[in-house]
């Protein structure tokens, strides 16, 4: 056989292999975007009852899925779920925020806040959890420094800020938003790749208008005797009830506080090159049952 005979079965093998190749990245896509088609999608616009004591208007464009079903979203994206908070989305999926909230007891906000030193607690907390994902074959996640400082609006009851995360040489940011109530703080946790944050964080603000607890739970309706929360704005930054019980060393369930939401979309955007998330406007044709 001469060489450029042989180069021409090279190639042809060749060509095979890649074919067969992408024929497998795109049965996985598939097999991805089946798996989410599988979720009970509720769309906007609509009102959702959230954790009984806070509303959201959930406005058109945009999706939501219960405590159930975002388990099986995490899940599918190789993430650590807390089993309680509940997603909201644009249609398109770009961005992804979770909602949980803590009934840890009203927290005064009267605290001064030290970014510095939060941060460093941040990424040491962050790197002792990723014996769990380890345990569980996921891509371990590591805090490298701020997108946005923490700040607190004393008069929306809102304190913010955004981590930007490292995974397998990906990087994403996570934008914060607590939201300060009688009883508890509602957390929400903004998944988006960092690129997107400004468009995502503002798109997010815009949803957020929407939201609020019910009469009777207001951060203004506090009463003397009500339940007063162990940790103040310091302690939410870095893991709400946990900030209790880092203060006696006692760290049981750390990591469902600290990862819970923190990398939920790494996936998609890994896979955006095998086109994981091609025709993802799909997903939301069928009728959808209600809430």
């Amino acid at each position: 056989m001469s060489k450029f005979a042989f180069l021409a079965v090279f190639l042809t093998l060749a060509a095979g292999a890649v074919a067969q190749a992408q024929d497998a990245n795109d049965a996985k896509a598939e097999e991805f975007r089946a798996k989410l088609r599988a979720l009970d999608w509720v769309l906007g616009p609509r009102p959702i009852d959230i954790a009984g004591n806070s509303t959201l208007s959930l406005p058109e464009g945009y999706v939501y899925l219960d405590a159930a079903n975002t388990a099986k979203f995490e899940e599918l994206n190789e993430n650590l779920s807390g089993g309680k908070e509940v997603m909201i989305a644009p249609k398109s999926l770009q961005w992804g925020a979770y909602l949980i909230f803590d009934d840890d007891g009203y927290v005064k906000d009267d605290e001064k806040i030290d970014a510095d030193a939060i941060l460093k607690t941040l990424k040491e907390n962050t790197e002792a959890s990723n014996a769990e994902r380890r345990r569980r074959g996921f891509p371990e996640l590591h805090v490298t420094g701020w997108s946005i400082p923490p700040a607190y609006n004393a008069t929306t009851k809102r304190l913010e800020w955004a981590t930007l995360l490292q995974s397998q040489g990906n990087q994403a940011t996570n934008f914060f938003t607590k939201v300060l109530g009688r009883r508890g703080v509602t957390t929400i946790v903004l998944v988006s790749a960092p690129e997107n944050t400004t468009t995502a964080v503002a798109d997010l603000n815009g949803v957020l208008t929407g939201y609020r607890f019910k009469q009777g739970d207001t951060y203004a309706e506090y009463r003397p005797g009500d339940k007063v929360a162990e940790y103040g704005l310091a302690g939410l930054i870095v893991g709400g009830a946990v900030a209790a019980a880092v203060k006696t060393g006692l760290l049981k369930g750390l990591w469902k506080f600290l990862v819970a939401g923190i990398a939920a979309f790494w996936k998609l955007i890994v896979a955006a090159a095998v086109a994981v998330v091609a025709g993802v406007r799909s997903l939301f044709k069928r009728k959808q049952p209600a809430p």
